[in-house]
Protein backbone atom coordinates (compact mmCIF):
# COMPACT_ATOMS: atom_id res chain seq x y z
CA UNK A 1 0.00 0.00 0.00
CA UNK A 2 1.24 3.72 -0.55
CA UNK A 3 1.94 6.47 1.93
CA UNK A 4 -0.97 8.26 0.72
CA UNK A 5 -3.73 9.55 3.68
CA UNK A 6 -6.94 10.74 2.16
CA UNK A 7 -10.34 11.89 4.12
CA UNK A 8 -13.61 13.81 2.64
CA UNK A 9 -12.22 17.19 2.68
CA UNK A 10 -13.49 20.34 4.50
CA UNK A 11 -16.04 21.96 3.37
CA UNK A 12 -15.88 25.02 1.99
CA UNK A 13 -16.10 28.28 4.03
CA UNK A 14 -18.76 31.06 2.69
CA UNK A 15 -17.50 33.14 -0.46
CA UNK A 16 -18.03 36.06 1.05
CA UNK A 17 -15.54 35.41 4.74
CA UNK A 18 -13.45 37.14 6.85
CA UNK A 19 -10.99 35.81 9.39
CA UNK A 20 -11.58 37.52 12.41
CA UNK A 21 -15.22 37.55 12.02
CA UNK A 22 -14.89 33.43 11.61
CA UNK A 23 -13.07 34.16 15.05
CA UNK A 24 -15.55 36.18 16.78
CA UNK A 25 -18.74 34.44 15.70
CA UNK A 26 -20.15 33.61 19.09
CA UNK A 27 -19.48 36.55 20.79
CA UNK A 28 -22.51 38.18 20.58
CA UNK A 29 -24.24 35.40 21.61
CA UNK A 30 -21.86 34.67 24.81
CA UNK A 31 -21.03 39.11 25.14
CA UNK A 32 -21.05 38.44 29.27
CA UNK A 33 -19.03 35.45 28.83
CA UNK A 34 -14.98 35.66 30.15
CA UNK A 35 -13.45 35.27 26.82
CA UNK A 36 -9.82 35.79 27.91
CA UNK A 37 -8.50 35.66 31.69
CA UNK A 38 -4.70 36.67 31.64
CA UNK A 39 -3.57 34.92 34.89
CA UNK A 40 -1.61 36.08 38.03
CA UNK A 41 -1.13 33.87 41.15
CA UNK A 42 -3.09 37.12 42.95
CA UNK A 43 -6.21 37.05 40.59
CA UNK A 44 -6.60 37.58 36.88
CA UNK A 45 -7.99 40.35 34.11
CA UNK A 46 -10.58 39.19 32.92
CA UNK A 47 -11.98 40.30 29.20
CA UNK A 48 -15.39 39.21 28.32
CA UNK A 49 -16.66 38.50 24.68
CA UNK A 50 -18.44 41.88 24.47
CA UNK A 51 -14.96 43.71 25.26
CA UNK A 52 -13.11 41.76 23.17
CA UNK A 53 -15.37 42.57 20.34
CA UNK A 54 -15.49 45.55 20.78
CA UNK A 55 -11.93 46.23 21.34
CA UNK A 56 -11.21 44.31 17.89
CA UNK A 57 -13.97 46.08 16.02
CA UNK A 58 -12.47 49.44 17.26
CA UNK A 59 -8.85 48.65 16.38
CA UNK A 60 -9.80 48.28 12.81
CA UNK A 61 -11.43 51.82 12.66
CA UNK A 62 -8.35 53.30 14.21
CA UNK A 63 -6.56 52.02 11.59
CA UNK A 64 -8.60 53.07 9.32
CA UNK A 65 -8.69 56.25 10.69
CA UNK A 66 -5.08 56.75 10.83
CA UNK A 67 -4.52 56.58 6.94
CA UNK A 68 -4.44 52.91 6.61
CA UNK A 69 -5.94 50.79 3.99
CA UNK A 70 -6.97 47.45 3.21
CA UNK A 71 -4.74 45.33 1.52
CA UNK A 72 -1.62 47.53 3.24
CA UNK A 73 0.69 45.21 5.69
CA UNK A 74 1.06 46.65 9.25
CA UNK A 75 3.94 45.88 11.42
CA UNK A 76 2.99 44.50 15.00
CA UNK A 77 6.37 45.11 17.38
CA UNK A 78 3.98 44.46 20.86
CA UNK A 79 4.97 42.38 23.82
CA UNK A 80 3.42 40.15 25.73
CA UNK A 81 -0.10 42.02 25.97
CA UNK A 82 -3.60 41.35 25.08
CA UNK A 83 -3.32 44.07 22.72
CA UNK A 84 -1.34 41.97 20.17
CA UNK A 85 -4.49 39.71 19.48
CA UNK A 86 -6.84 42.80 19.42
CA UNK A 87 -4.03 44.28 16.92
CA UNK A 88 -4.09 41.37 14.94
CA UNK A 89 -7.73 40.82 14.42
CA UNK A 90 -8.38 44.37 14.48
CA UNK A 91 -6.41 44.32 11.22
CA UNK A 92 -7.97 41.98 9.52
CA UNK A 93 -11.41 42.78 10.29
CA UNK A 94 -10.77 45.94 8.34
CA UNK A 95 -8.92 43.96 5.28
CA UNK A 96 -5.77 45.39 6.76
CA UNK A 97 -2.77 42.60 6.67
CA UNK A 98 -1.23 41.96 10.05
CA UNK A 99 2.60 40.92 10.32
CA UNK A 100 3.24 39.57 13.77
CA UNK A 101 6.91 39.15 14.69
CA UNK A 102 8.66 38.26 17.91
CA UNK A 103 9.51 40.92 20.70
CA UNK A 104 12.97 39.71 20.95
CA UNK A 105 13.92 40.90 17.43
CA UNK A 106 16.86 43.66 16.99
CA UNK A 107 16.59 46.63 15.37
CA UNK A 108 19.07 45.16 12.51
CA UNK A 109 16.75 42.16 11.92
CA UNK A 110 13.55 43.52 12.13
CA UNK A 111 14.90 46.30 9.50
CA UNK A 112 15.44 43.55 7.11
CA UNK A 113 12.39 41.98 7.46
CA UNK A 114 10.41 45.06 7.18
CA UNK A 115 12.35 45.68 4.15
CA UNK A 116 10.91 42.82 2.78
CA UNK A 117 7.02 43.41 3.12
CA UNK A 118 7.03 47.36 2.80
CA UNK A 119 4.84 48.11 5.77
CA UNK A 120 2.32 51.26 5.70
CA UNK A 121 2.51 50.50 9.70
CA UNK A 122 4.17 49.95 12.60
CA UNK A 123 1.97 49.35 15.81
CA UNK A 124 4.77 49.93 18.74
CA UNK A 125 5.38 48.22 22.12
CA UNK A 126 7.39 50.35 24.58
CA UNK A 127 10.62 49.15 24.63
CA UNK A 128 9.93 46.70 21.40
CA UNK A 129 12.82 47.44 18.62
CA UNK A 130 11.37 49.15 15.83
CA UNK A 131 12.59 48.98 12.23
CA UNK A 132 14.46 51.56 10.33
CA UNK A 133 12.70 53.98 7.98
CA UNK A 134 8.62 53.38 8.75
CA UNK A 135 7.10 56.73 8.92
CA UNK A 136 3.51 55.69 10.59
CA UNK A 137 3.85 54.40 13.74
CA UNK A 138 0.88 53.81 16.40
CA UNK A 139 2.33 53.54 19.71
CA UNK A 140 0.38 51.12 21.86
CA UNK A 141 -1.02 53.76 24.12
CA UNK A 142 -2.75 54.84 21.52
CA UNK A 143 -4.50 51.36 20.07
CA UNK A 144 -5.85 51.03 23.21
CA UNK A 145 -7.87 53.69 23.22
CA UNK A 146 -9.59 52.75 19.80
CA UNK A 147 -11.32 50.17 21.71
CA UNK A 148 -13.59 53.22 22.55
CA UNK A 149 -14.40 54.18 18.42
CA UNK A 150 -17.65 53.20 16.58
CA UNK A 151 -17.01 49.29 15.32
CA UNK A 152 -15.83 48.69 11.60
CA UNK A 153 -17.48 46.92 9.29
CA UNK A 154 -15.90 43.60 8.84
CA UNK A 155 -14.16 43.21 5.01
CA UNK A 156 -16.05 40.47 3.93
CA UNK A 157 -14.58 38.62 0.53
CA UNK A 158 -13.03 35.96 -1.45
CA UNK A 159 -11.81 33.16 1.69
CA UNK A 160 -8.50 32.67 -0.54
CA UNK A 161 -7.16 36.72 -1.03
CA UNK A 162 -4.64 37.50 1.58
CA UNK A 163 -5.25 38.00 5.59
CA UNK A 164 -1.94 37.56 6.87
CA UNK A 165 1.61 37.03 6.91
CA UNK A 166 4.27 35.54 9.39
CA UNK A 167 7.86 34.97 8.72
CA UNK A 168 9.94 31.56 9.40
CA UNK A 169 13.60 31.06 9.42
CA UNK A 170 14.83 30.49 5.35
CA UNK A 171 17.53 27.90 4.42
CA UNK A 172 18.42 30.46 2.74
CA UNK A 173 19.44 32.42 5.90
CA UNK A 174 16.84 35.26 5.23
CA UNK A 175 13.64 35.29 7.32
CA UNK A 176 10.58 34.41 4.61
CA UNK A 177 7.50 36.01 4.51
CA UNK A 178 4.57 33.47 4.93
CA UNK A 179 1.40 34.35 3.28
CA UNK A 180 -2.28 32.82 4.60
CA UNK A 181 -5.88 33.47 3.16
CA UNK A 182 -8.62 34.13 4.97
CA UNK A 183 -9.37 30.28 4.83
CA UNK A 184 -6.60 29.24 7.49
CA UNK A 185 -8.76 30.04 10.40
CA UNK A 186 -11.31 27.75 8.34
CA UNK A 187 -9.03 24.71 8.30
CA UNK A 188 -7.86 25.29 11.90
CA UNK A 189 -11.73 23.42 12.40
CA UNK A 190 -9.53 19.95 11.74
CA UNK A 191 -7.59 20.72 14.83
CA UNK A 192 -10.20 20.78 16.86
CA UNK A 193 -11.02 17.28 17.02
CA UNK A 194 -8.27 15.84 15.93
CA UNK A 195 -5.81 17.60 18.45
CA UNK A 196 -7.78 19.45 20.88
CA UNK A 197 -10.81 17.42 21.94
CA UNK A 198 -12.32 21.11 22.16
CA UNK A 199 -15.73 22.25 22.71
CA UNK A 200 -17.27 25.44 23.98
CA UNK A 201 -17.01 24.86 27.79
CA UNK A 202 -13.17 24.60 27.82
CA UNK A 203 -10.92 26.45 29.56
CA UNK A 204 -7.34 26.26 27.23
CA UNK A 205 -4.30 27.86 29.42
CA UNK A 206 -1.66 28.58 27.02
CA UNK A 207 1.80 28.82 28.32
CA UNK A 208 3.14 31.15 25.75
CA UNK A 209 3.39 34.79 25.35
CA UNK A 210 0.55 36.43 23.35
CA UNK A 211 2.57 37.30 20.41
CA UNK A 212 4.06 33.86 20.01
CA UNK A 213 2.09 32.86 16.59
CA UNK A 214 1.86 29.39 18.46
CA UNK A 215 -0.28 31.51 21.50
CA UNK A 216 -2.58 33.20 18.94
CA UNK A 217 -3.48 29.59 17.28
CA UNK A 218 -3.88 27.43 19.67
CA UNK A 219 -4.28 29.36 22.60
CA UNK A 220 -6.52 32.33 21.56
CA UNK A 221 -8.19 32.23 18.23
CA UNK A 222 -9.20 28.86 18.58
CA UNK A 223 -10.64 28.73 21.86
CA UNK A 224 -12.87 32.24 21.01
CA UNK A 225 -13.91 30.86 17.55
CA UNK A 226 -16.03 27.79 19.50
CA UNK A 227 -17.27 30.12 22.00
CA UNK A 228 -14.34 28.92 24.80
CA UNK A 229 -12.54 30.99 27.91
CA UNK A 230 -8.58 31.43 26.76
CA UNK A 231 -6.18 31.83 29.68
CA UNK A 232 -3.00 33.19 29.47
CA UNK A 233 -0.34 33.55 32.01
CA UNK A 234 0.66 37.38 32.26
CA UNK A 235 3.65 38.85 31.56
CA UNK A 236 6.21 37.82 33.76
CA UNK A 237 4.96 34.52 35.35
CA UNK A 238 7.56 31.85 35.95
CA UNK A 239 7.50 28.27 35.02
CA UNK A 240 7.22 26.97 38.79
CA UNK A 241 3.96 28.91 39.18
CA UNK A 242 2.02 27.64 36.28
CA UNK A 243 0.34 24.44 38.47
CA UNK A 244 -0.67 26.78 40.96
CA UNK A 245 -2.84 29.00 38.13
CA UNK A 246 -3.67 25.65 35.84
CA UNK A 247 -5.39 24.64 39.55
CA UNK A 248 -6.51 28.12 40.67
CA UNK A 249 -8.20 29.00 37.59
CA UNK A 250 -9.80 25.36 36.49
CA UNK A 251 -7.87 25.47 33.71
CA UNK A 252 -9.70 22.09 30.91
CA UNK A 253 -6.72 21.72 28.91
CA UNK A 254 -2.67 23.03 28.77
CA UNK A 255 -0.87 23.77 25.98
CA UNK A 256 2.65 24.33 25.82
CA UNK A 257 6.31 23.84 24.38
CA UNK A 258 8.10 20.69 25.79
CA UNK A 259 10.11 22.77 28.04
CA UNK A 260 7.90 24.51 29.87
CA UNK A 261 6.79 20.77 30.92
CA UNK A 262 9.96 20.25 31.77
CA UNK A 263 10.09 23.20 33.75
CA UNK A 264 6.87 22.66 36.20
CA UNK A 265 8.14 19.20 37.20
CA UNK A 266 11.14 20.18 38.29
CA UNK A 267 9.22 21.91 40.84
CA UNK A 268 6.58 19.65 41.55
CA UNK A 269 6.65 15.68 42.11
CA UNK A 270 2.93 15.82 42.05
CA UNK A 271 -0.11 17.96 40.34
CA UNK A 272 -3.16 17.48 41.74
CA UNK A 273 -5.22 19.04 38.75
CA UNK A 274 -8.69 17.91 38.91
CA UNK A 275 -10.24 19.87 35.77
CA UNK A 276 -7.31 19.24 33.56
CA UNK A 277 -8.51 16.67 31.09
CA UNK A 278 -4.77 16.63 29.07
CA UNK A 279 -2.20 18.60 27.96
CA UNK A 280 -1.22 20.09 24.67
CA UNK A 281 2.73 20.27 22.74
CA UNK A 282 3.86 21.27 19.48
CA UNK A 283 7.18 23.48 18.44
CA UNK A 284 9.66 20.52 18.98
CA UNK A 285 9.91 17.30 19.61
CA UNK A 286 8.32 15.76 23.56
CA UNK A 287 11.15 13.89 25.11
CA UNK A 288 9.64 10.04 26.02
CA UNK A 289 10.60 11.04 29.34
CA UNK A 290 8.84 14.08 29.78
CA UNK A 291 5.39 12.78 28.64
CA UNK A 292 5.98 9.58 31.18
CA UNK A 293 6.80 11.89 33.95
CA UNK A 294 3.53 14.39 33.22
CA UNK A 295 1.62 11.38 32.68
CA UNK A 296 2.51 9.79 36.07
CA UNK A 297 2.58 13.34 37.80
CA UNK A 298 -0.46 14.33 36.90
CA UNK A 299 -2.91 11.67 35.84
CA UNK A 300 -3.47 13.17 32.26
CA UNK A 301 -2.31 12.29 28.80
CA UNK A 302 -0.29 14.81 26.73
CA UNK A 303 -1.15 15.21 22.65
CA UNK A 304 1.38 15.93 20.22
CA UNK A 305 1.31 17.57 17.20
CA UNK A 306 3.62 18.55 14.18
CA UNK A 307 3.23 21.03 12.10
CA UNK A 308 4.98 24.09 10.17
CA UNK A 309 4.11 28.28 9.39
CA UNK A 310 3.29 27.41 6.06
CA UNK A 311 0.40 25.15 7.58
CA UNK A 312 -0.14 25.14 11.00
CA UNK A 313 -0.27 21.80 12.67
CA UNK A 314 -1.62 18.75 10.61
CA UNK A 315 -0.52 15.58 11.98
CA UNK A 316 -1.54 14.75 15.31
CA UNK A 317 -2.50 12.87 18.56
CA UNK A 318 -5.86 13.28 20.15
CA UNK A 319 -8.06 12.38 22.55
CA UNK A 320 -10.52 10.31 20.52
CA UNK A 321 -7.36 8.90 19.16
CA UNK A 322 -4.32 8.73 20.69
CA UNK A 323 -0.83 8.38 18.45
CA UNK A 324 0.56 4.99 18.63
CA UNK A 325 3.84 4.60 20.72
CA UNK A 326 6.84 6.17 18.87
CA UNK A 327 4.97 8.26 16.24
CA UNK A 328 3.35 11.47 15.85
CA UNK A 329 0.07 10.90 15.75
CA UNK A 330 -2.82 10.48 12.24
CA UNK A 331 -2.84 12.81 9.65
CA UNK A 332 -6.41 15.24 10.78
CA UNK A 333 -9.44 14.29 9.59
CA UNK A 334 -9.54 16.23 6.16
CA UNK A 335 -5.84 16.13 5.26
CA UNK A 336 -4.42 14.96 2.16
CA UNK A 337 -1.25 13.59 3.12
CA UNK A 338 1.21 11.60 0.89
CA UNK A 339 5.35 10.73 1.72
CA UNK A 340 7.31 10.95 -0.99
CA UNK A 341 10.45 9.05 -2.67
CA UNK A 342 13.19 10.83 -4.47
CA UNK A 343 11.44 10.61 -7.29
CA UNK A 344 8.58 12.12 -5.81
CA UNK A 345 6.04 9.48 -6.45
CA UNK A 346 4.64 8.03 -2.67
CA UNK A 347 7.01 5.90 -1.30
CA UNK A 348 5.30 2.00 0.14
CA UNK A 349 3.84 2.11 3.63
CA UNK A 350 7.00 1.25 6.55
CA UNK A 351 9.16 3.37 4.16
CA UNK A 352 11.12 6.89 5.22
CA UNK A 353 10.43 9.51 2.69
CA UNK A 354 9.59 13.23 2.89
CA UNK A 355 6.08 14.47 4.14
CA UNK A 356 4.22 16.44 2.20
CA UNK A 357 0.89 17.93 1.88
CA UNK A 358 -1.69 18.56 -0.60
CA UNK A 359 -2.14 22.30 -2.70
CA UNK A 360 -5.37 21.43 -1.83
CA UNK A 361 -5.70 21.94 1.91
CA UNK A 362 -6.79 25.05 3.38
CA UNK A 363 -4.69 25.84 5.85
CA UNK A 364 -1.72 25.50 3.12
CA UNK A 365 -0.13 29.16 2.64
CA UNK A 366 -0.60 31.07 -0.44
CA UNK A 367 3.36 31.78 -1.01
CA UNK A 368 6.30 33.34 0.13
CA UNK A 369 5.86 37.26 -0.37
CA UNK A 370 7.65 38.20 -3.56
CA UNK A 371 9.79 34.74 -3.79
CA UNK A 372 7.47 33.18 -6.70
CA UNK A 373 10.73 30.99 -7.70
CA UNK A 374 11.12 29.79 -4.17
CA UNK A 375 7.77 29.40 -3.57
CA UNK A 376 7.81 26.88 -6.73
CA UNK A 377 10.25 25.44 -5.41
CA UNK A 378 8.68 23.69 -2.18
CA UNK A 379 6.26 21.87 -4.63
CA UNK A 380 6.16 18.57 -6.81
CA UNK A 381 6.74 19.25 -10.93
CA UNK A 382 3.21 18.21 -11.04
CA UNK A 383 2.12 21.29 -8.28
CA UNK A 384 0.01 18.62 -6.30
CA UNK A 385 2.09 18.50 -3.42
CA UNK A 386 3.62 20.88 -0.96
CA UNK A 387 7.12 19.67 0.56
CA UNK A 388 7.65 19.93 4.16
CA UNK A 389 11.31 19.17 4.25
CA UNK A 390 10.96 16.58 7.07
CA UNK A 391 11.68 12.95 6.29
CA UNK A 392 8.73 10.65 8.38
CA UNK A 393 7.63 7.11 7.37
CA UNK A 394 3.42 6.05 7.53
CA UNK A 395 2.51 3.02 9.45
CA UNK A 396 -0.24 0.24 7.96
CA UNK A 397 -2.81 2.72 9.65
CA UNK A 398 -1.92 5.72 8.32
CA UNK A 399 0.28 7.07 12.17
CA UNK A 400 3.49 9.11 11.16
CA UNK A 401 7.07 8.34 12.79
CA UNK A 402 9.00 11.44 12.91
CA UNK A 403 12.41 10.68 11.23
CA UNK A 404 14.00 13.98 11.59
CA UNK A 405 14.43 17.01 9.17
CA UNK A 406 15.39 16.90 5.68
CA UNK A 407 18.33 19.90 5.85
CA UNK A 408 19.95 21.66 9.13
CA UNK A 409 17.16 23.41 10.19
CA UNK A 410 17.77 24.14 14.08
CA UNK A 411 15.08 24.31 17.19
CA UNK A 412 15.10 26.71 19.95
CA UNK A 413 12.74 26.55 21.63
CA UNK A 414 9.97 26.14 19.21
CA UNK A 415 11.22 28.41 16.51
CA UNK A 416 12.96 26.71 13.83
CA UNK A 417 15.91 28.34 13.22
CA UNK A 418 18.06 28.73 9.78
CA UNK A 419 22.03 28.06 10.77
CA UNK A 420 22.94 30.11 7.60
CA UNK A 421 21.05 33.09 9.49
CA UNK A 422 22.90 32.55 12.17
CA UNK A 423 26.20 31.80 10.65
CA UNK A 424 25.74 35.18 8.70
CA UNK A 425 25.69 37.37 12.01
CA UNK A 426 28.29 35.34 13.53
CA UNK A 427 30.55 35.35 10.60
CA UNK A 428 30.75 39.38 10.94
CA UNK A 429 32.38 39.29 14.73
CA UNK A 430 35.81 40.57 15.07
CA UNK A 431 37.85 37.22 15.06
CA UNK A 432 35.32 34.56 14.04
CA UNK A 433 36.56 33.25 11.20
CA UNK A 434 34.58 30.59 9.40
CA UNK A 435 31.60 29.49 11.49
CA UNK A 436 29.37 27.02 11.74
CA UNK A 437 25.37 26.82 13.63
CA UNK A 438 24.16 23.58 14.40
CA UNK A 439 21.67 22.01 17.07
CA UNK A 440 23.17 19.81 20.02
CA UNK A 441 21.73 17.95 22.81
CA UNK A 442 22.05 19.81 26.08
CA UNK A 443 20.91 16.61 28.17
CA UNK A 444 18.59 13.79 27.64
CA UNK A 445 15.67 16.37 26.91
CA UNK A 446 16.70 19.40 25.95
CA UNK A 447 18.52 20.75 23.01
CA UNK A 448 20.80 24.19 22.13
CA UNK A 449 22.50 26.20 19.78
CA UNK A 450 26.17 26.20 19.05
CA UNK A 451 28.51 27.46 17.27
CA UNK A 452 31.93 26.43 15.90
CA UNK A 453 34.23 28.84 14.75
CA UNK A 454 37.97 28.54 13.49
CA UNK A 455 39.36 32.32 14.50
CA UNK A 456 40.85 34.32 17.08
CA UNK A 457 37.88 35.69 18.91
CA UNK A 458 37.27 34.40 22.22
CA UNK A 459 33.71 32.76 23.70
CA UNK A 460 32.85 36.24 25.74
CA UNK A 461 33.30 38.24 22.18
CA UNK A 462 31.38 35.69 20.02
CA UNK A 463 28.93 35.79 23.29
CA UNK A 464 28.59 39.83 23.41
CA UNK A 465 28.16 39.99 19.54
CA UNK A 466 25.07 37.11 19.62
CA UNK A 467 23.80 39.17 22.02
CA UNK A 468 23.86 42.62 20.54
CA UNK A 469 22.31 41.57 16.56
CA UNK A 470 20.59 38.09 17.15
CA UNK A 471 16.99 37.52 19.02
CA UNK A 472 17.49 35.56 22.09
CA UNK A 473 16.54 32.29 20.89
CA UNK A 474 18.45 32.44 17.75
CA UNK A 475 21.79 32.93 20.39
CA UNK A 476 24.44 30.33 19.97
CA UNK A 477 24.84 28.87 23.63
CA UNK A 478 27.86 26.68 23.05
CA UNK A 479 31.03 27.16 21.27
CA UNK A 480 34.01 25.01 20.25
CA UNK A 481 37.12 26.27 18.60
CA UNK A 482 38.36 23.99 15.56
CA UNK A 483 41.16 24.38 13.04
CA UNK A 484 38.91 24.44 10.14
CA UNK A 485 35.83 23.00 9.35
CA UNK A 486 34.82 19.92 7.77
CA UNK A 487 33.30 19.78 4.65
CA UNK A 488 31.68 17.45 2.10
CA UNK A 489 32.95 16.39 -0.70
CA UNK A 490 31.26 19.54 -2.70
CA UNK A 491 33.13 21.57 -0.61
CA UNK A 492 30.01 22.74 1.38
CA UNK A 493 30.22 22.79 5.57
CA UNK A 494 29.23 19.08 7.05
CA UNK A 495 27.16 20.16 9.91
CA UNK A 496 25.93 16.88 10.70
CA UNK A 497 29.53 15.91 11.57
CA UNK A 498 30.01 18.69 13.82
CA UNK A 499 26.77 17.76 15.19
CA UNK A 500 28.26 13.82 15.61
CA UNK A 501 31.86 14.84 16.68
CA UNK A 502 30.42 17.69 19.42
CA UNK A 503 30.28 15.30 22.24
CA UNK A 504 33.82 14.86 21.14
CA UNK A 505 35.27 18.05 20.91
CA UNK A 506 34.08 19.02 24.05
CA UNK A 507 36.07 15.94 26.08
CA UNK A 508 39.23 17.89 24.34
Amino acid sequence: MRSVHATAPLGAPPDRFNMAAHVLAPAERLADKNALQILRPNGAERWSYGRLMAAVRGAGTGFLEAGLKPGDRLLLRLGNTPEFPVAFLGAIAAGIVPVPTSAQLTTGEITKMAAQIAPAGVVAGEGVALPEGVARVIPEEVLRGFEALAPCDYALGDPNRLAYIVFTSGTSGSPRAVMHAHRAIWARQMMHEGWYGLTEADRLLHAGAFNWTYTLGTGLMDPWSVGASALIPGAGVAAEQLALLLKRFDATIFAAAPGVYRQILKHHERLALPRLRHGLTAGEAMPVSVRNRWNATSGTQIYEALGMSECSTFISGAPARPAPEGTMGYPQEGRQIAVLGPDLAPVERGEPGELAVHRSDPGLFLGYWGAEAETAARFSPDGAWFRTGDTVAMAEDGAIAYLGRGDDMMNAGGFRVSPLEVETVMARAPGAGEVAAVEIPAGPEASIIALAFTGTATEADLTAHAGEHLARYKQPRAFRHLPSLPRNPNGKIDRRAIRADWPALARR
